[in-house]
């Protein structure tokens, strides 16, 4: 099997009058489970691994970058047909790209009463607007799935004990919610958000040119595991191992939050990340999203016993971050994985 990851590249409609972006859809086929950014994460020729695609997990992911019109007033949403199981839908929005005063006071509207004196509350006018962006995305993607059904404005959230989201549908008679997961996560240039049909999910993202106060090393003894520590400790090249360091701290951020646990209830020391790397490497049409062949798994450490069936992927978004999904192994079509 393949993994199929389906650019859809948002633009301005052709239509002055229409505020809503239409979508040229790009596709590129890569050929493991998982697509990894810029540079390989492990230097290491694969081995041991099934030649048979029965035995590969498929996943598919749709990307959907949104110019700063994502929602408009008085213009519907463009609705998106749900992720299949073997899929994750991943949408992302660029902050600075966000200019227009009416749009951000739009957008205001879409958000509950609370989460309005939430934003209202935060230090910094960026500040503000990057929680008002995260708040509409999140919003506005969910309601898409829903086929008009529902407003973004009527969505109600809870949390979980360790504070992941998730949506609290309102149920109707003649209406069943769709099984939606998702899951956010931002900073100062970038906020994503990950959507699933039946499977938990987690992504986070991360500036490719995130400095690090730290040295790296010692702060990789400090919350890494020795497998993942050995292999940054082979790298002589500075910004190499700085950049190998982002896409581990990644790919663990995405596994904790796919958990639904907190740091604490899942230390990045309890769990390896492995990485076997293959030689092909491809960019999608759009321009905005490199990748290289990677089998990516996670392994459980001491007495935490954490899950390990979970597929990743690393991509490199928008020419500059790093953005790591994780989501639940699924069987295809077939029973095999």
């Amino acid at each position: 099997a393949q993994l199929h990851i389906l650019c859809h590249k948002a633009r301005r409609a052709q239509n002055p009058t229409c505020k809503v972006p239409n979508f040229s859809t790009f596709s590129v086929s890569a050929f493991i489970v998982g697509a990894v950014g810029a540079s390989s994460l492990f230097n290491k020729q694969p081995h041991n691994i099934s030649k048979n695609p029965r035995r590969r997990a498929f996943l598919r992911m749709n990307i959907h970058g949104l110019h700063s019109n994502f929602c408009a007033a008085h213009s519907p949403l463009l609705p998106v047909q749900l992720p299949s199981r073997m899929e994750s839908h991943l949408w992302y929005v660029l902050p600075e790209e966000v200019k227009s005063e009416s749009l951000l006071n739009w957008y205001s509207e879409l958000l509950s009463p609370s989460e309005k004196d939430n934003v209202l509350g935060m230090r910094g006018e960026e500040l503000k607007k990057r929680a008002l962006l995260a708040r509409a995305l999140v919003r506005t993607t969910i309601s898409r799935y829903t086929n008009h059904r529902v407003d973004p404005r009527s969505l109600k959230f809870k949390k979980n004990n360790h504070g992941k989201p998730a949506v609290e549908w309102q149920i109707a008679d003649d209406w069943q919610p769709p099984p939606l997961h998702f899951n956010i996560s931002h900073t100062s240039s970038l906020i994503a958000c990950g959507v699933t049909v039946d499977s938990p999910i987690g992504i986070d993202v991360e500036d490719k040119q995130r400095k690090l106060k730290n040295h790296i090393l010692a702060f990789a003894r400090r919350y890494f595991s020795s497998h993942e520590v050995e292999h940054l400790t082979s790298i002589s090249d500075i910004e190499i191992q700085r950049q190998q360091f982002i896409k581990l701290w990644t790919l663990k951020e995405a596994y904790v939050k796919a958990l639904g646990k907190g740091f604490s209830s899942a230390p990045f020391k309890t769990f390896t990340i492995r990485v076997r790397d293959a030689a092909k490497r491809g960019r999608h049409l759009s321009g905005d999203i490199e990748s290289e062949i990677s089998e990516i798994s996670v392994e459980s450490l001491g007495p935490m016993n954490l899950t390990t069936n979970w597929q990743f992927s690393l991509l490199e978004l928008a020419g500059s971050h790093y953005a790591a999904i994780c989501m639940e192994k699924r069987k295809a079509v077939g029973g095999n994985l």
